[in-house]
């Protein structure tokens, strides 16, 4: 199937170029950032070797429909969306922190836990917890953005006593993502899902906080349907979930979680083709909205010409 595994352009002004785990980043005329939202996927901080149609433009979408939705919290980055897998936006210089926010004991929070550990990024959990069980209240388990490698659990103290952000943007950071928690939740809730836990990424320019990145999306969040979650919870059974933990389980599952000499299990194009509905699926749930394919026979050109246009127009 066509995807849009990565990209080499070269554009007018350019200045740098980025390759992410799943973000082709242009730098034009260093003031722009062109963010390419590629098919790749990722897991336990590796690039799996098999692109996903249409995730790019899932995310992409998703994450440029709730970033219009929480400008009057924050705000972000975005300047232009000239394709639907591209995001034109301000250079800001990145917090080298995410902010992960929690609101369920599920994913990493749930496998520290039954591992026995009772805090998590020097937050305390109580005790007498199941799995995907709602949290007394949201809790932010920070995480250092790494460049290369593992991001690693971080607490605000080690945050603090490192420098890696000053007291007073940090009290800034943890208010801006537990506002954009609370509305992100609300939105979901309207949409019969319930936003589980969710990371946010921030940046500065000028002396000002922008929201930057992707939010909301399955890959940045995970997402359980609120019709259904009482019921499952109460019978001890798995949560029905839109989010990518399901590929994580797959990968562990077939005896790899990233760590040294495991290798990548085959993907096959029914595991692609299922992973790809379920990112449309998703997309369909959280926006209430039907998902418009993009046509995959050029989609190379298609993105470059879109970006070219939108770069005209910003000159």
């Amino acid at each position: 199937m066509n995807a849009l595994k990565e990209t080499h352009f070269k554009f007018p002004g350019q200045t740098s170029f980025y390759k992410g785990k799943v973000r082709d980043v242009y730098t034009i005329a260093d003031e722009y950032l062109v963010m390419v939202v590629s098919d790749r996927i990722s897991a336990f901080d590796v690039v799996l070797p098999e692109a996903i149609p249409y995730k790019g433009q899932v995310l992409n979408q998703i994450a440029a429909k709730f970033l219009h939705a929480t400008e009057d919290i924050v705000p972000n980055w975005v300047i232009d969306v000239p394709d639907p897998s591209v995001t034109i936006g301000k250079i800001c210089q990145p917090f080298k922190v995410e902010m992960v926010i929690r609101g369920y004991l599920a994913g990493h929070a749930w496998r520290e836990y039954s591992a026995g550990r009772r805090e998590l990024c020097g937050v305390s959990m109580p005790e007498g917890l199941k799995e995907n069980d709602k949290l007394p209240e949201p809790i932010i388990t920070p995480t250092t953005k790494a460049a290369v490698g593992h991001d690693e659990d971080i607490s605000r103290e080690g945050i603090l006593s490192r420098n890696i952000v000053s007291e007073e943007d940090y009290v800034k950071l943890e208010e801006y993502t537990r506002q954009l928690y609370l509305r992100g939740t609300e939105i979901a809730a309207e949409r019969g899902l319930i936003l589980v836990d969710t990371k946010y990424e921030f940046g500065k320019s000028d002396r000002k906080i922008y929201l930057i990145d992707e939010i909301h999306t399955p890959d940045s969040s995970r997402y359980f349907y609120l019709d259904s979650y009482e019921e499952l919870q109460q019978k001890g059974e798995p949560q029905r979930q839109l989010s990518k933990e399901f590929v994580r389980r797959w990968l562990i599952e077939n005896g790899f979680q990233g760590k040294d000499g495991q290798q990548v299990p085959v993907m096959s194009p029914e595991l692609i083709q299922s992973i790809s509905d379920r990112y449309i699926e998703l997309y369909e749930h959280i926006t209430g909205e039907p998902f418009r394919k993009t046509e995959l026979d050029d989609v190379q050109a298609r993105v470059e010409n879109n970006i070219l246009k939108s770069i005209s127009r910003l000159s």
